[in-house]
Protein backbone atom coordinates (compact mmCIF):
# COMPACT_ATOMS: atom_id res chain seq x y z
CA UNK A 1 0.00 0.00 0.00
CA UNK A 2 1.12 3.03 -0.89
CA UNK A 3 0.24 6.05 1.40
CA UNK A 4 0.01 9.87 -0.67
CA UNK A 5 2.69 12.53 0.88
CA UNK A 6 -0.11 14.41 1.45
CA UNK A 7 -1.65 12.42 4.11
CA UNK A 8 1.94 11.89 5.74
CA UNK A 9 1.85 15.53 6.21
CA UNK A 10 -1.58 15.35 6.81
CA UNK A 11 -1.03 13.51 9.65
CA UNK A 12 2.51 15.52 10.63
CA UNK A 13 0.27 18.34 11.03
CA UNK A 14 -2.30 16.80 13.34
CA UNK A 15 0.21 15.33 15.56
CA UNK A 16 1.82 18.80 15.57
CA UNK A 17 -1.01 20.36 16.55
CA UNK A 18 -1.59 17.73 19.52
CA UNK A 19 1.26 18.50 20.60
CA UNK A 20 1.32 22.21 20.58
CA UNK A 21 -1.98 21.75 22.87
CA UNK A 22 -0.42 19.34 25.32
CA UNK A 23 2.44 21.98 25.94
CA UNK A 24 -0.18 24.69 26.23
CA UNK A 25 -1.73 22.74 28.97
CA UNK A 26 1.69 21.75 30.63
CA UNK A 27 2.76 25.78 30.64
CA UNK A 28 -1.15 26.36 31.98
CA UNK A 29 -0.86 23.59 34.92
CA UNK A 30 2.70 25.41 35.23
CA UNK A 31 2.53 28.64 35.71
CA UNK A 32 -0.84 27.93 37.78
CA UNK A 33 1.87 26.06 40.28
CA UNK A 34 3.78 28.97 40.36
CA UNK A 35 1.64 31.63 41.22
CA UNK A 36 0.44 29.08 44.27
CA UNK A 37 3.92 28.83 45.45
CA UNK A 38 3.85 32.42 45.25
CA UNK A 39 0.82 33.02 47.23
CA UNK A 40 1.70 30.20 49.97
CA UNK A 41 5.31 32.20 50.22
CA UNK A 42 3.71 35.62 50.63
CA UNK A 43 4.90 37.11 54.53
CA UNK A 44 1.87 35.62 56.78
CA UNK A 45 3.35 37.25 60.00
CA UNK A 46 0.52 38.84 62.25
CA UNK A 47 3.46 41.68 63.05
CA UNK A 48 4.02 42.57 60.03
CA UNK A 49 1.87 45.73 58.34
CA UNK A 50 1.11 45.56 55.12
CA UNK A 51 0.96 48.80 53.41
CA UNK A 52 -0.50 50.70 50.68
CA UNK A 53 -1.02 54.69 49.66
CA UNK A 54 -4.08 54.53 52.20
CA UNK A 55 -2.30 54.01 55.16
CA UNK A 56 1.48 54.56 53.90
CA UNK A 57 1.86 58.13 56.16
CA UNK A 58 -0.02 57.07 59.23
CA UNK A 59 2.06 53.70 59.64
CA UNK A 60 5.51 55.81 59.42
CA UNK A 61 3.86 58.31 61.73
CA UNK A 62 2.82 56.14 64.14
CA UNK A 63 6.03 53.92 64.76
CA UNK A 64 8.90 55.81 66.07
CA UNK A 65 11.16 52.44 64.92
CA UNK A 66 9.87 51.12 61.24
CA UNK A 67 11.86 48.58 58.76
CA UNK A 68 9.32 48.64 55.61
CA UNK A 69 10.74 46.27 53.12
CA UNK A 70 9.54 47.41 49.31
CA UNK A 71 9.24 43.98 47.67
CA UNK A 72 6.99 42.34 44.95
CA UNK A 73 5.59 38.87 44.18
CA UNK A 74 7.50 38.09 40.96
CA UNK A 75 11.33 39.19 42.43
CA UNK A 76 13.18 35.74 43.55
CA UNK A 77 15.42 37.82 46.14
CA UNK A 78 12.19 39.17 47.61
CA UNK A 79 10.96 36.04 48.32
CA UNK A 80 14.24 34.51 50.03
CA UNK A 81 14.07 37.63 52.42
CA UNK A 82 10.49 37.12 53.64
CA UNK A 83 11.11 34.57 55.71
CA UNK A 84 14.14 36.74 57.26
CA UNK A 85 11.85 39.98 57.55
CA UNK A 86 8.97 37.50 60.03
CA UNK A 87 11.86 36.53 61.76
CA UNK A 88 13.09 39.62 62.72
CA UNK A 89 10.17 41.30 63.41
CA UNK A 90 9.31 38.42 65.87
CA UNK A 91 12.83 38.92 67.34
CA UNK A 92 12.17 43.01 67.65
CA UNK A 93 8.46 42.68 68.47
CA UNK A 94 7.99 45.62 70.41
CA UNK A 95 11.13 47.78 70.02
CA UNK A 96 10.61 47.85 65.78
CA UNK A 97 8.09 47.42 63.89
CA UNK A 98 8.24 45.59 60.18
CA UNK A 99 5.95 46.62 57.41
CA UNK A 100 5.76 45.33 53.70
CA UNK A 101 5.19 47.78 50.16
CA UNK A 102 4.64 45.77 47.62
CA UNK A 103 5.91 48.23 44.53
CA UNK A 104 3.73 46.99 41.65
CA UNK A 105 0.40 47.58 43.61
CA UNK A 106 1.83 50.80 44.99
CA UNK A 107 4.10 52.44 42.67
CA UNK A 108 3.21 55.98 43.52
CA UNK A 109 5.43 55.31 47.07
CA UNK A 110 7.63 53.78 45.90
CA UNK A 111 8.20 56.43 43.10
CA UNK A 112 8.07 58.56 45.56
CA UNK A 113 10.86 56.59 47.60
CA UNK A 114 13.34 56.15 44.47
CA UNK A 115 13.14 52.87 44.30
CA UNK A 116 14.82 51.59 41.52
CA UNK A 117 15.47 48.29 42.83
CA UNK A 118 14.15 45.32 45.28
CA UNK A 119 13.98 44.44 47.78
CA UNK A 120 14.89 47.79 49.27
CA UNK A 121 14.64 48.10 53.12
CA UNK A 122 13.95 51.84 54.38
CA UNK A 123 14.66 51.84 58.52
CA UNK A 124 12.90 54.97 59.79
CA UNK A 125 13.04 56.52 63.17
CA UNK A 126 10.20 58.97 64.13
CA UNK A 127 9.28 59.61 60.62
CA UNK A 128 12.70 60.08 58.78
CA UNK A 129 14.47 57.83 56.43
CA UNK A 130 17.84 57.17 58.84
CA UNK A 131 19.24 53.81 56.63
CA UNK A 132 18.44 51.96 53.37
CA UNK A 133 19.85 48.20 52.51
CA UNK A 134 19.25 47.05 49.22
CA UNK A 135 19.21 43.35 48.20
CA UNK A 136 18.64 40.29 49.77
CA UNK A 137 21.11 39.83 52.71
CA UNK A 138 21.52 37.10 54.81
CA UNK A 139 19.65 37.46 58.31
CA UNK A 140 22.82 37.83 60.37
CA UNK A 141 24.12 40.82 58.30
CA UNK A 142 20.58 42.38 58.51
CA UNK A 143 21.01 41.83 62.28
CA UNK A 144 23.66 43.85 62.62
CA UNK A 145 22.65 46.83 60.06
CA UNK A 146 19.43 46.98 62.21
CA UNK A 147 20.73 46.71 65.53
CA UNK A 148 23.59 49.69 64.73
CA UNK A 149 21.14 51.61 62.94
CA UNK A 150 18.31 51.59 65.63
CA UNK A 151 21.29 51.20 68.72
CA UNK A 152 20.49 48.28 70.11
Amino acid sequence: MIVSPMRILKGMIDISSIMDEELEQIRAKRLDEIKKRIKSSLPSHEGILILNQENFGSVIRDNPNLVIDFWAPWCGPCQMLAPVIEHLSAEYAGRIRFAKCNTDENQQIAYQHGISAIPSLFCYQNGAIIHRISGALPKEHLNMQIRSVYHL
